[in-house]
């Protein structure tokens, strides 16, 4: 192996060591030459380095008499006589006053020197990481314990920087870690990777999970990004960009399958510094704050890697990233297992309810998919602890491996800062703590004593609730489910919450509500963004100008926003269809988006007024349409989501089926052509009653059970006086929805019906499997109840006693 012969035991290269060797080098240093060695000819880039092995580490501890020294401090601090603090102290004193035995400290030089030699940079900067024998083995992810030190130049500096890790195996964290898994203290030893600095103080860096942090999807891959050094991302002093992108498409050409960017505030950033402190965090520029880390190529590059890093261990991994500002080159830093959605049970979920919320008090990233309730604690620091309740729920700023003890006796925990990969949310994932992160007001807007409720139960966002609300949870195993000949599909509007449903074993995604994509996430009328220099309303103006900053075309900000809201719904059903259904906002919900009221007319009875298909080609929103038919196309084509289709609301004639066909063919969405389907909603007697000549202009139907029990029986279906006449089991619905089911099968056409019914009353599905149905699309939560009685409708319907039917 390289390396002077008498100190190649104490000092290996990274290329001469693999996930082996682990006992001698520590999982993140094995790792780092596992990379090194085994995917440097697959593309993935690691910069240079070397390891102290675990023999050094002895070597110090016996040169410097430590070892029976440390026993007698913790067998002392394990029998109750001393504090965690004081026999922390003083173990790692024992370190930082030890000397360097001579062959010890010339091994570490020479490796030093051969890394300058190797990079041609004379006292190159390096990374000086710890890394335990034990760390990173499934259920052991040290989560931070150990310390890092950046930006050491010098020979004197790094192994000064290198006997500091040593020191870190004592921390207070680290031994209350290591106790609590059942380590032996005596038996961990510390290996210190010395790695070449990427300029990413000039740059970005960040993290990335090859599998989805929340609901385990492995289909995603998640990447956070910071400006400036990767500290504050790992610790959560920050909140960070997000990105996620959607594996099965990395290797097709000409696709870009990114399908979420969010954009963190990043307030700081931490920077080269000189002296004895080598960094510091600054504040970040307003530019800095408003562009996103990563452009597209370094984003699909990172993902690239991820996919061939996970292929190569054999399951999900957790990496570390940095991009040098200088060379724009981009680099994996560190990797190692992913430990908590990896052990789960694929196939398995918890599914939580929240009844009687009180009022939003905060929100932030959500940490896990359930809810709890209980009296709110704040902490401003870990040395407070004996200030916190057992079982409260810890408000904080931010945490850090000191938090652990404290996180551990927590019910939930609400933090300022931090994003889904910061300190407080991966110790949170690995203990199995509910979280919300990255709040930027917790601190600020809870107080101690008060009792909330902190769900991560409804999607990505996580909300914390006034008051006790009423929880309630239910365990789906999706093994058991039977099944079935008709199609069963959920409907889905939130993109931020569709992960959570991926392992429902459901056929598709049997309505996709763009509205609440529009209204929730992009949250402007388009036609006050297609025609932007027109908006009256300066104060309308400001705030849009505000929410698309970065976009001189402020069309292409709702497009762009559409394309990406819909693919995550796409891909939680790919390669299953996905049936978006088309604007069908109320004119005075379209007035209620941001520059609406300019464009909107107000109406007596918007829910039968201009609404659905009948704005598509209308002047008054066509140019508006035209963004929707925008989106969808870089959906199917830009991101690969073929499995999209495309269905038409409230087309009250086949004339108007016609005319919006061809303002969507204006807009290169052609029926036919790539594979495009597309569907019209079966919600007005019309539909019925000309179900033949409807036909023949789309591929398939879907009953909106809802609109059409209003225009059958005459019943505003939001009015309360009549609400009791209002059912979608009455027989002349009922007559209407098996009258369509049998003309679109007459007719060639698939039908299916995504109303309310079947998910308000599960025995509904029995009629209309009766009737020859498709498909029935509902609710997630009411997937369960309705699959099995399909089942049980079919069993019957063949004349069985029980059972599933075949499909």
């Amino acid at each position: 192996m390289p390396g002077d012969s008498d100190g190649s035991a104490l000092v290996r290269d990274f290329e001469t060591i693999n996930r082996e060797d682990i006992a001698i080098v520590g999982g993140k240093n094995a790792s780092l030459g596992e990379m090194i060695g085994g995917l440097k000819s697959k593309g993935v880039v690691v910069p240079p380095g070397f390891a102290t092995t675990s023999e050094c580490y002895w070597n110090f501890v016996n040169f410097n008499n430590i070892k029976d020294k440390l026993g007698n401090l913790i067998q002392v601090w394990q029998s109750g006589k001393a504090t965690l603090a004081d026999t922390g102290k003083q173990a790692r004193d024992l370190f930082l006053k030890g000397d360097w035995p001579v062959e010890a400290k010339d091994a570490i030089i020479s490796g030093y020197r051969r890394l300058s030699k190797k990079t041609g940079l004379e006292n190159i900067a390096v990374a000086v990481r710890s890394s335990a024998t034990a760390e990173d083995l499934p259920g052991a992810s040290f989560a931070g314990q150990l310390e890092t030190f950046l930006n050491i130049s010098g020979e004197q500096a790094l192994l000064t920087a290198c006997r500091k890790c040593y020191a870190s195996l004592f921390t207070d964290r680290a031994i209350y870690y290591r106790q609590t898994r059942g380590f032996d203290h005596m038996k961990v030893a510390l290996s210190v990777g010395v790695q070449q600095m990427v300029r990413s103080d000039r740059s970005g860096s960040g993290v990335m999970f090859s599998i989805d942090t929340e609901s385990g999807c492995d289909k995603i891959i998640l990447i956070n990004a910071a400006w400036g050094l990767g500290e504050n991302v790992v610790q959560g002093t920050v909140n960070p960009d997000e990105y996620q992108v959607f594996k099965p498409f990395l290797d097709r050409p000409g696709v870009v399958p990114i399908i979420e960017k969010r954009l963190g505030d990043k307030e700081r950033k931490m920077i080269y510094s000189e002296g004895e402190q080598t960094t510091r965090n600054v504040p970040t520029s307003k530019a800095e704050r408003s562009s996103l880390v990563l452009n597209d190529e370094d984003i699909l590059q990172l993902a690239r890697w991820a996919c061939t890093i996970e292929n190569h261990y054999g399951g999900p991994m957790d990496m570390e990233w940095a991009k040098d500002g200088i060379t724009n080159e981009v680099y994996i830093v560190q990797a190692r297992p992913e430990t908590v959605q990896s052990a789960r049970k694929v196939g398995t979920f918890h599914e939580y309810s929240v009844a009687d919320k009180g009022q939003t008090l905060t929100t932030g990233c959500s940490i896990g998919d359930a809810a709890v309730a209980g009296r709110v604690c704040v902490i401003e620091s870990p040395t407070d602890i004996d200030s916190f309740l057992d079982g409260s729920i810890l408000v904080t700023e931010t945490t850090d491996p000191d938090w652990v003890p404290i996180m551990r006796k927590a019910k939930a925990i609400v933090t300022d800062q931090g994003g889904r990969t910061s300190h407080a949310a991966i110790v949170s994932r690995e203990l199995g703590i509910t979280a919300v992160v990255g709040t930027g007001n917790a601190t600020y807007i809870l107080h101690t004593g008060q009792d909330i409720t902190v769900s991560c139960a409804e999607g990505e966002t996580g909300f914390v609730y006034e008051g006790i609300a009423k929880i309630s949870s239910k365990t789906v195993d999706v093994s058991k489910f039977p099944r079935t000949k008709t199609e069963v599909m959920i409907n889905l509007a939130d993109p931020s919450a569709a992960n959570r449903w991926w392992q429902l074993p459901c056929d598709g995604i049997g309505l996709a509500r763009m509205e609440f994509v529009v209204s929730n996430h992009i949250r402007i009328h388009p036609m006050a963004l297609v025609h932007f220099d027109q908006v009256r309303d300066d104060a309308v103006k400001a705030e849009i100008e505000k929410i698309t900053t970065g976009y001189k075309d402020k069309s292409q900000y709702f497009v762009d926003k559409l394309a990406l809201g819909l693919a995550r719904l796409c891909a939680v059903a790919y390669p299953k269809p996905a049936i978006i259904r088309l604007s069908d906002f109320k004119t005075n919900e379209y007035a209620n988006l941001i520059g609406g009221a300019q464009y909107e007319p107000q109406e007596e009875n918007p829910m039968i007024g201009w609404r659905g298909a009948s704005r598509y080609y209308s002047p008054g929103y066509k140019d508006g349409f035209s963004l929707e038919c925008k989106a969808i196309k870089k959906l199917r084509e830009e991101l690969g989501f073929e499995n999209a289709v495309v269905m038409v609301p409230f087309c009250r004639t086949v004339q108007e089926a016609i005319r919006v066909q061809n303002e969507m063919g204006n807009h290169g969405l052609n029926r036919g052509e790539h594979g495009l389907k597309v569907y019209v909603m079966c919600e007005i007697p019309s539909n019925v009653i000309l179900a033949h000549e409807f036909a023949k202009h789309f591929d398939g139907f879907s009953i909106g059970s809802n609109d059409l029990t209003q225009l059958t029986l005459g019943i505003d279906r939001d009015s309360g006086t009549l609400a009791s006449l209002f059912s979608e089991r009455d027989e002349a619905v009922k007559w209407l929805i098996a009258q369509a089911i049998k003309r679109a099968r007459e007719a060639g056409r698939k039908i299916g019906l995504c109303g309310q019914a079947p998910s308000n009353d599960p025995s509904f599905a029995s009629f209309l499997v009766e009737c020859g149905i498709n498909s029935i699309s509902v609710s997630p939560g009411s997937f369960l109840a309705v699959k099995r009685n399909v089942a049980a409708a079919e069993a019957e319907a063949k004349g069985t006693s029980g059972g599933a039917v075949e499909s």
